[in-house]
């Protein structure tokens, strides 16, 4: 499955769930029959992936297609699963003992991942999944952008918001995404799709990019790199890049902890780490009843797969890992007056992994599982393609997870239904289902006004029930870019380049190699804008907030 590196990585998003006082807040109440709790399942599906023999030089860019699919029949209160997803770290292999966590960050607070810390130094993670922190739930998943750039202090997940802790925009200094595409709306709830999916794919590639030159060390300062990870999508309606992250949101930690041993360690700088990937099964209630001889059961949601005709689900396809010759090495040439290259990777500079995966294990309430393995487990099939075989409790076109469970002295056995007796209630007790959040807010001063848009405001419905307020600003203009002091020329010098972006790179060209097999997915058409006249080119639309549309 996952190996210990990476194993310790999964976790982190575990522990940052564990430390909300949210994470586990429902408790059975004084009625009679079940009682709803949390913790009901917790592990993780994962695959691993042969790295390439020199990794630093293919460490650019990392990307694969995951499937997607409804994987609960309901919206669900309370629940976080993660689709098939991936994590990338900076490359800090050379330092064996010198922790990257600063004291003051919270993951210096986990001393398990001393003596470096580097699994919880800066991540580039997200991806496709259902968040406990969801304001505005539809059924199937959604997609994410997600980066921790100071040791879990805190997450940038959209141009403008964290990842769904706080509905408030993030501080002005903490912003991260400059939104790239001038087509595509990136909501802070994620992005919806167009119908329950089916297990169709959704392609992504973080790919590092120089848009700016780095910038060296001056007054003690912390020097930052040229590396922008850029994240491309391949969809049935939308291909290409849709935003970066600043290299500057990987190098400010040095200086916010004046600590010169990060000069040069973060993503803006390093080449990027992928050992494999997961679904990571972190927040999933249960319900609890005793039947009438005192033993005790519990459920959890019905959770399906995609299953075809030979009880297969496959997840994942196509992981591979970039050089700079894929596209950094063109794109670098075209900004400096080249030719406009296609924006298609170059296959030259590619690596093709090939996947691995072992039984994966399960929890609930802290205790170990048994009985899951005899459903299914995970396999890597003949075209190197990663995912579950059902062994039973699978039919055409659906696999389920077990969903019921008698604990037993410190551990929980899956049972069939009918094992599950009557008088507990468990058959047809239903889960509290998900309702409508506050909205997502943006300031009224600051870097949100100050430029400011150039147009707008604009409000479009989207398929999961929100109503999205954006406006367009120019590409410089946008509120990540107000927190730095660049120079008139290097502003003017980006801002020209990214118009040339937009008119050489279409939305309808394969970026990212086709999947090997399968269609794709296809996002919300909502999600789709065009540029009002005279703003087609320069200029993005960036949300401003998020908010339930009246019925």
């Amino acid at each position: 499955m996952v190996p210990l590196r990476l194993t310790a990585i999964l976790l982190v998003p575990l522990l940052t769930s564990l430390l909300a006082p949210s994470a586990f807040a429902l408790q059975p109440d004084k009625a009679q029959g079940p009682q709803q709790r949390g913790r009901g399942l917790h592990g993780y599906i994962g695959y691993s992936a042969t790295q390439p023999q020199d990794r630093a030089a293919f460490g650019f860019g990392m990307g694969f297609y995951s499937a997607a699919w409804s994987l609960i029949d309901q919206p669900l209160a309370h629940f976080q699963i993660g689709l098939a997803s991936g994590w990338i770290l900076p490359d800090n292999r050379d330092n064996k003992d010198q922790p990257l966590a600063p004291e003051g960050t919270l993951a210096r607070k986990w001393p398990e991942r001393g003596p470096t810390w580097a699994s919880v130094f800066q991540t580039v993670e997200g991806g496709l999944g259902y968040w406990r922190g969801n304001r505005f739930r539809y059924g199937p998943p959604k997609f994410s952008m997600n980066a921790t750039p100071q040791c879990y202090d805190y997450e940038v997940g959209s141009p403008g918001w964290s990842f769904f802790y706080d509905t408030e925009a993030l501080p002005d200094h903490r912003l991260g995404i400059a939104q790239l595409s001038n087509r595509l709306l990136i909501p802070p709830d994620a992005l919806p799709f167009t119908e329950d999916p089916k297990g169709k794919f959704f392609g992504y590639t973080y790919m590092a990019l120089p848009f700016t030159d780095p910038v060296p060390a001056k007054d003690g300062k912390a020097p930052t790199g040229d590396q922008a990870w850029t994240c491309f999508l391949s969809t049935k309606n939308f291909k290409g890049p849709i935003a970066y992250y600043i290299p500057e949101t990987w190098s400010k930690i040095a200086d916010v902890f004046d600590y010169p041993f990060l000069h040069g360690r973060g993503l803006d700088s390093r080449p990027g780490l992928m050992g494999g990937g997961a679904m990571e099964i972190n927040t999933v209630p249960q319900l609890v009843a005793k039947a009438k001889d005192g033993t005790t059961y519990s459920k959890i949601p019905r959770l399906s797969f995609p299953v075809d005709r030979k009880g297969r689900a496959v997840l994942v396809q196509d992981v591979t890992y970039y050089s700079r010759k894929a596209l950094y090495d063109d794109f670098l040439s075209w900004r400096n007056g080249g030719k406009a290259p296609s924006g298609r990777f170059n296959m030259d500079g590619a690596f093709v992994a090939k996947l691995s995966t072992r039984t994966p294990g399960f929890d609930q309430d802290g205790q170990p599982i048994e009985g899951v393995a005899t459903t299914f487990d995970t396999q890597v099939f003949d075209d190197n393609t990663w995912g579950l075989v059902w062994k039973r409790g699978g039919h055409a076109q659906r696999g389920d997870f077990p969903q019921y469970y008698r604990h037993e002295n410190g551990k929980r056995v899956a049972v069939p239904l009918k094992e599950v007796p009557r008088e507990t209630g468990l058959r047809e007790a239903g889960f509290k289902l998900a309702q409508p959040g506050q909205p997502f807010t943006s300031p009224k001063a600051g870097a949100w006004t100050s430029p400011g848009a150039a147009a707008g405001p604009f409000q479009v419905e989207l398929g999961d029930g929100s109503l999205v307020t954006y406006s367009w600003y120019r590409f410089i203009d946008q509120p990540s870019f107000q927190q730095y002091d660049w120079s008139e020329e290097k502003q003017q010098a980006l801002q020209a380049f990214v118009e040339k972006i937009h008119g050489a790179w279409p939305i309808d060209r394969d970026y990212m190699p086709p999947p090997t097999s399968g269609q794709l997915v296809a996002l919300d058409p909502k999600l789709l804008v065009k540029p009002p006249k005279g703003f087609e080119i320069g200029f993005v639309p960036i949300v401003t907030r998020q908010e339930i549309a009246r019925q």
